[in-house]
């Protein structure tokens, strides 16, 4: 704006200086042809002097990819990409270890595939990717509305009356039928629990082990994954269902099918919970298959990165990688 000032301010003064000659033409007796004369000098005059003032223009684009002036470092990947620098920051929010994050980095740099397999997940059910934990808890009063009851047949149940929401009920009636095609029968021995279940459930453990014990084991009310109606304890709820012919087919086979173990060892530092072998949670095909690719198979992670990222989408808006 300041450089069109200064070029009407340039005009302004030709011009004048133009109208000052031309009244002395009246003094000559070819006043018109003279008059015409200096307007016609005047004009390029004033010509040439804009193009005189137009400064040159900087093309600040290297030429040939080459190489900024001394003293300039190149920029950097990350500077370049608006899109890393956000990625970056929603996996600083969700406390993911650093190689876990740069490998997570990379996947994204190197392919649309992890951008693809994301949104895939983003457009599922949300409850699926809900994170549930010590310091997320569920929705006060929280109860699904779609839960069924289990029954004995391609996987067994160990008492009446275990409920299960539909689409997980649907995937473990599939899973475990795969399962007894390798001779395996799967055990449904815990499934869903209420708020006040889990409030009886927790009470006991505390009584039993003493508070620091309990809350290795069991959630508190309102923190528990159960309560969401996704998840079956299998087989006998210890350690020893690992062991088995069952716990081995599950640990190999069960994300095919969309559950994903959500207790690992030697992650309590990171799931706030002990191992759990028993314990698994339908998350959906598309959610089971990311944890598995991206997060190594850490459920807590995943549920934590897509935690973060819906809540700095929220705020700042959506971006693609």
């Amino acid at each position: 704006m300041r450089t069109y000032r200064f070029y009407y301010r340039h005009i302004v003064r030709k011009s004048q200086a133009i109208w000052k000659i031309a009244p002395f033409a009246h003094f000559c007796p070819m006043r018109y042809s003279v008059r015409m004369a200096a307007l016609k000098t005047g004009f390029f005059v004033l010509v040439l002097s804009l193009f005189s003032c137009v400064p040159p223009q900087k093309n600040n684009k290297p030429l040939f990819g080459a190489a900024p002036p001394p003293g300039v470092a190149p920029p950097t990947a990350i500077s370049q990409n608006d899109a890393a620098d956000k990625l970056a920051a929603v996996m600083r929010n969700a406390q993911l270890p650093p190689a876990l994050a740069a490998n997570i980095q990379a996947a994204a740099a190197r392919s649309p595939a992890f951008a693809a397999d994301l949104r895939a997940c983003l457009a599922g059910d949300q409850s699926l990717r809900a994170l549930v934990d010590k310091q997320h808890p569920l929705p006060s009063g929280y109860a699904p509305a779609d839960l069924v009851t289990l029954t004995d047949g391609a996987y067994r149940v160990n008492r009446a009356g275990l409920l299960l929401r539909r689409a997980a009920a649907e995937s473990l009636a599939e899973m475990a039928a795969d399962a007894r095609k390798n001779g395996i029968t799967l055990l449904a021995s815990s499934a869903y629990r209420s708020y006040d279940y889990q409030v009886e459930v927790y009470n006991r453990n505390v009584r039993e082990m003493g508070q620091e014990a309990a809350d290795r084991e069991s959630a508190r009310p309102g923190h528990s994954q159960h309560q969401t109606g996704l998840v079956v304890d299998f087989g006998s709820i210890d350690d020893s269902f690992a062991r088995t012919a069952a716990g081995r087919w599950m640990a190999a086979n069960a994300s095919r099918f969309g559950w994903s173990l959500s207790f690992p060892d030697g992650y309590e530092a990171v799931t706030g919970y002990r191992w759990e072998s028993w314990h698994y949670r339908y998350v959906g095909r598309e959610l089971a298959a990311f944890i598995d690719a991206y997060f190594g198979g850490i459920q807590q992670y995943a549920l934590r990165f897509i935690h973060e990222w819906e809540l700095y989408t929220m705020k700042n808006g959506n971006f693609d990688l």
